[in-house]
């Protein structure tokens, strides 16, 4: 029994040092070949594990946290052409958001999730790492919240948000990232509350204000003028 126990001891031993031989290794041109672990420098718990093709990611690879569960915090899958999809995950597994990356870079659709949920909280576009395109922020429930579209990286055009039932409770525009022109806002229930003009993000000329469909108040914005509120009679 003794001799048994030692022979499959050293079975094991020998079995585990042949798999500590076949990964981090190179090929003769000094490439990452074959599977791949990394390590943090500190804590010495896993990082990273992955293979490689002479140099090249392929397949999936898995991006570990630096905490005591060592969660999977991400998963890169790599296609022929070097572009891979990434998924980011939270502590408990659930997805946080995931989408293609080219050369590093975001690109074409990404999805963001609710906190532990399935539900898709926010969807973006990407054009070489720069949003572009249509942005939508959406509820739980899946009714769409805000819509703005943006090119390269900044907000341009006409940015909306709603409630939950689809009122609008905000229209305005946006030009280089900052509110210019005019812009609307509602309350609940889809009655004006003010009107006005936005000029390199800042409120600009004549707002106006409602109260029970009419205007209570008009106030000159500019930021040259400090005339005092103007009220208007019903």
């Amino acid at each position: 029994m003794h001799k048994k126990l030692v022979t499959l001891l050293c079975l094991l031993t020998f079995s585990a040092s042949s798999i500590a031989q076949d990964i981090n290794k190179n090929d003769a041109s000094g490439k990452r070949h074959g599977l791949w672990k990394g390590t943090y420098e500190k804590s010495k718990k896993p990082r990273y594990e992955g293979t490689f093709e002479h140099g090249k990611e392929t397949g999936t690879f898995k991006f570990f946290s630096d905490d005591a569960r060592s969660s999977l915090m991400a998963t890169r899958t790599f296609d022929a052409d070097g572009s891979c999809y990434t998924v980011f995950l939270d502590p408990d597994g659930n997805k946080v958001s995931e989408g293609r990356e080219v050369n590093k870079l975001q690109e074409g659709e990404w999805k963001y999730y609710h906190n532990k949920s399935k539900a898709v909280m926010a969807t973006e576009r990407y054009i070489k790492g720069k949003m572009t395109g249509i942005r939508k922020v959406f509820f739980k429930n899946g009714t769409i919240n805000e819509e703005i579209t943006y090119v390269n990286g900044l907000k341009e055009g006409i940015y909306k948000k709603y409630n939950e039932k689809g009122i609008v409770l905000e229209e305005s525009l946006y030009k280089n990232d900052l509110y210019n022109g005019q812009a609307t806002y509602r309350d609940f229930q889809g009655n004006i509350v003010s009107q006005g003009s936005y000029s390199n993000g800042l409120k600009s000329g004549i707002w106006k204000f409602y109260k029970n469909g009419k205007v209570f108040k008009e106030e000159d914005m500019s930021a040259d003028r400090k005339l005092p509120a103007k009220k208007t009679t019903n």
